[in-house]
């Protein structure tokens, strides 16, 4: 298949149709877009005051782009042709395929491309706000740019009102998905990438398609030093259906989708304002922004509100150095109290110089600033005053080289003019103190492993899944150098008793066949013998075990089969109450024993194996091998589909796997 060059900046613009065909050439028009616009039409003599052509073959040559305006049917002999006469590519705007279930009619339609890419169907199309080329049947809010943000949408409504945003982001490119028939997501988003003039990409996205396709696209942003950042939706409910074991339902929903956008290096927000103002900072400064930040406001109520907003967001203001505190001290005065967050008072306020001075100062010794700033608005009331603030922030941005970004608390405290002349001068005004907040930590994003993919995804199983018995599935687990208490099996009470006869109490006994047994009530535990127990309603068989003393910590670790990621580790405190805490991280196959240990340190209750308060600390090491030994269980074994200890009690010295859940594809 060609590339997507002239799709997206094409020389010469074919429009077939009317009503919503007409908005194009009329958009094309008023964009300034310097190329031809070539109406087609059978019995129109003009649209929006161009000539039409009655057919294709009357055209000058073969367009660049072409939007397709007509019904389903007509498009596909309007694709067909196109292609035969080699066009660069078309809009296919039409409904009624894939998504109502014309699957044969989809299937046609990219027969009938060929090797002319499409986007959509059922598609609104691309803007290209650098070379005011519009393929855009709907009113949009955007202006023309040298550069700036692309835009890819799965859904053309949020696109649409993201360009109507009056926070000063420049915008290069939006385009749509539609069906994503022939051109999915990771393709559409290399070509916006490979332009030279787009900054950084900002995603809607819905349905990933090919992962590993799409993490190495991310990596080849980075190292163009290019930053993405994304919604996904979905998180929700869809995944959480799966019971069958605590690992299905607490790395369902968006936590696999999550994990791998922060693996590959892609910011992930959670509303529009929050990606605009995100793409703000990546467009001036580029991705991974630093860690240590500075605040300061002419306000202790201000300086309050920032670091209380900031604490969800987990962001790090240090205190300001001893040379910092000096200086700080002698511009401020006696009655300010150097910290960070900084309320410098008013006492410096309309002192451009030692506004400046302040500011330089303590941006100085962090990665970045946040400037707390609210402009009058200049309707009723009078900016001037605040100008000098203003100008000290861009001076002291352009004098330490380090992000300062003016925060307005409100979004509506900073005018669309102002904002786009600060982001002229390198500057990021962000607008909303909780989104900007939001922002900034997105921004803050690390890059991903060089060279990472997840694993390939696993082909649907031709035969069904069965669970392991847990004294099956424990002999699995001591094969690959998983700790296992010592423990019997047996089909009947009687012949358990026999045969647990050389176990040291305290005793566990298990009624097996289930995937939950304490909530089937088939766990009995703190036994000193097994003489004269009563069966457990239910039970295939019996398992008794030495029970495991002297943990500190009762974890879960889940490797499991992905559809869309490959495969999943989850990690968290487990135990009986394991959803209930829903303390735990989920990561994308493969990982490192370093991966492994970052992510154990994102537990809320991490400090409990940190050795919280003079405890003694567990044994992490321990941890990490065994979620590295059921990583390689899954990699080596195609007919294991999940794996969950729960729980893993952690010693401080070794851990023990005491229950398993494993699903496996029958022979």
């Amino acid at each position: 298949m060609t590339d997507l060059a002239r799709l997206l900046r094409p020389r010469s613009i074919a429009v077939l149709g009317s009503g919503w065909a007409t908005n194009v050439v009329a958009q094309c028009q008023q964009m300034g877009f310097d190329g031809p616009v070539w109406p087609v039409h059978p019995t129109r003599q003009q649209i929006a005051g161009v000539p039409c052509y009655a057919t294709l073959a009357d055209l000058p040559a073969a367009p660049d782009a072409t939007f397709i305006g007509v019904n389903r049917l007509a498009t596909l002999d309007v694709v067909s042709e196109l292609a035969d006469m080699g066009a660069g590519g078309a809009i296919c705007f039409a409904s009624g395929w894939r998504e109502t279930g014309e699957d044969a009619l989809q299937d046609k339609l990219v027969a009938c491309a060929g090797q002319m890419p499409i986007l959509g169907p059922n598609c609104y199309g691309v803007i290209n706000y650098l070379d005011g080329a519009l393929l855009w049947p709907d009113q949009h809010g955007g202006r023309r740019v040298d550069r700036g943000v692309a835009l890819l949408s799965q859904s053309s409504n949020i696109v649409i009102n993201m360009t109507m945003q009056a926070r000063g982001l420049p915008i290069a490119y939006v385009a749509c998905l539609g069906n994503a028939a022939q051109v999915g997501l990771a393709r559409l988003a290399a070509a916006l990438l490979a332009d030279d003039r787009v900054t950084a990409l900002g995603l809607y996205i819905e349905g990933l398609g090919d992962a590993a396709e799409f993490a190495a696209i991310a990596q080849a942003a980075q190292t163009a030093g290019k930053g993405i950042v994304a919604i996904k939706s979905g998180k929700t409910a869809a995944a959480r259906d799966a019971a069958a074991s605590h690992t299905a339902a607490l790395a369902g929903g968006g936590a696999a989708s999550s994990a791998f956008l922060h693996q590959i290096g892609v910011a992930e927000v959670n509303t529009p304002a929050e990606l605009i103002e995100t793409l703000k900072i990546l467009h001036v400064h580029g991705p991974g922004l630093g860690r240590r930040l500075c605040s300061l406001s002419c306000s202790g109520g201000e300086a309050g509100l920032v670091a209380d907003l900031a604490a969800p967001f987990a962001l790090d203001f240090p205190p300001p150095s001893p040379d910092q505190r000096q200086h700080l001290s002698d511009i401020l005065g006696p009655i300010v109290t150097v910290s960070n967050p900084l309320d410098y008072h008013t006492f410096i306020w309309g002192d451009g110089p030692r506004t400046t001075d302040v500011f330089t100062t303590m941006l100085a010794g962090y990665d970045a600033g946040i400037f707390v700033i609210d402009p009058p608005r200049p309707d009723r009331c009078d900016p001037t005053s605040f100008e000098p603030a203003l100008a000290a922030i861009v001076s002291a941005g352009k004098a330490t080289g380090k992000p300062a970004f003016p925060v307005a608390s409100l979004p509506e405290n900073f005018d669309e003019d102002r904002a786009i002349a600060l982001i002229d001068q390198g500057i990021a005004p962000l607008m909303g103190l909780e989104t900007a907040l939001a922002a900034i930590r997105a921004a803050q994003v690390t890059k991903g492993r060089a060279g990472w993919q997840p694993w390939a995804v696993t082909p649907p199983r031709c035969n069904p899944l069965v669970m392991l018995t847990e004294g099956d599935g424990k002999a699995l687990l001591a094969s690959s150098g998983i700790a296992t208490p010592c423990g019997v099996t047996a089909l009947t009470l009687p012949a358990l008793a026999e045969a647990a006869s050389d176990l040291v109490p305290p005793l566990a006994l298990k009624g097996l066949g289930f995937a939950h047994k304490t909530d089937a009530g088939a766990v009995r535990l703190n036994l000193a013998t097994l003489d004269n127990q009563d069966p457990i309603p239910g039970a295939t068989g019996y398992l008794a075990e030495e029970m495991v003393t002297s943990a500190l910590a009762e974890l879960l670790i889940g490797v499991r089969r992905d559809p869309v990621y490959g495969a999943t580790l989850t990690l968290g405190f487990g135990g009986v109450m394991a959803e209930l805490l829903a303390d735990t991280v989920t990561l994308v196959l493969p990982v490192t024993a370093e991966e492994v240990r970052d992510a154990l340190r994102q537990l809320r209750l991490w400090p409990l194996l940190d050795g919280y308060r003079g405890t003694p600390r567990a044994d992490v090491r321990a941890v990490i091998n065994t979620a590295l030994a059921l990583q390689n269980m899954l990699e080596t074994d195609r007919m294991l589909d999940e794996i969950e200890i729960n729980p893993l009690m952690v010693r401080a010295q070794g851990a023990v796997a005491v229950d398993a859940v494993i699903w496996k594809e029958t022979p």
